[in-house]
């Protein structure tokens, strides 16, 4: 995620009671384990039954796309 953001996620099967990765001690940027908002969109499509690594859907051309182009955050799936 970007500098400054926070996201919560609770509930749908995921391992929840943990926080990941670790900021600066005035909580202004990661400093470890970055989140990006793929992995967070790849972590509720896999909680919701579709694989993103293997469920494509056509662009307005007609080409297959993945869902997102990260895996799901290995710590909650």
């Amino acid at each position: 995620m970007a500098d400054g953001e926070l996201c919560l996620l609770a509930g749908g099967g995921m391992r929840t009671g943990q926080a990941i990765g670790a900021t600066n001690r005035l909580g202004e940027f990661a400093v470890s384990r970055p989140v990006t908002h793929s992995e967070i969109v790849a972590t509720i499509y896999r909680n919701l039954g579709l694989d993103p690594a293997t469920t494509f859907i056509n662009d307005p051309t007609g080409r297959p796309q993945h869902l997102v182009e990260r895996p799901p955050l290995r710590e909650l799936v």
